[in-house]
């Protein structure tokens, strides 16, 4: 009996995760608050929301990349757009689980360079729901961007001129509204000022150049 009220229990807390997913669009502040509870009920019902937001965000971060709009463009990509999907796939999942991981630890030490007492794991988990507006550019603006322009869109100078500045625009919009709900997630969390979150997001900038400074001077001397 008690197996199956614990069964019960944890399948309400993942609906309920699943339901704040969708709402950290219009109430982002009792969302991020939900994360400061790090039991393990908890944190196990955040788990696929969270894997979701890392691989879409993932691929949405991958689609923005110069090289991914030039794929068509290698012989090996064989001028195939299902070549494309598979490997704005793969490569995105890659880098939403790399970001995750790395951007998780650079938000990590950049809140405790802070004053935070937050774990490694909420600070990950701030960083996925933060990504979130990623998402709607994903599943909103690039379906559209890829019906005007189509296979073009990923040949070298296939999607100039003011359309292509335009959907550039609205993703660098989206890209802002990220940023801006990552300061406003650490804010909640953390119980601070907007400033004092500037400040940590600050500290996480800092910490990424020092991490990645030794890997750009080689690349910057050739």
């Amino acid at each position: 009996m008690e197996a199956g009220e614990r069964s019960t229990s944890q399948d309400v807390l993942d609906r309920e995760w699943w339901l704040r997913t969708l709402a950290i669009f219009q109430a982002p502040r009792a969302v991020f608050a939900a994360l400061r509870n790090e039991s393990t009920e908890d944190v196990e019902a955040r788990a696929e929301p969270v894997l979701a937001l890392v691989l879409l965000a993932g691929m949405a971060g991958v689609l923005v990349a110069p090289s991914t709009r030039r794929l068509l463009d290698e012989s090996l990509v064989d001028n195939s757009l299902a070549v494309v999907a598979v490997l704005v796939f793969v490569t995105g999942a890659l880098y939403g689980v790399a970001t995750y991981w790395i951007g998780g630890l650079a938000l990590y030490v950049g809140l405790r360079g802070a004053g935070s007492k937050g774990s490694y794991l909420r600070a990950r988990h701030v960083l996925a729901f933060a990504a979130a507006p990623l998402v709607v550019g994903l599943v909103f603006v690039w379906p559209v961007r890829i019906a005007v322009y189509g296979a073009d869109l990923f040949r070298s100078g296939g999607d100039n001129g003011a359309g292509s500045a335009a959907f550039d625009a609205i993703l660098g919009i989206i890209g802002l509204w990220a940023a801006g709900l990552l300061v406003y997630g650490i804010a909640v969390v953390e119980r601070w000022s907007i400033v004092r979150a500037l400040v940590a997001v600050a500290l996480v900038v800092l910490s990424l150049l020092v991490i990645t400074f030794p890997f750009l001077i080689p690349l910057a001397s050739r």
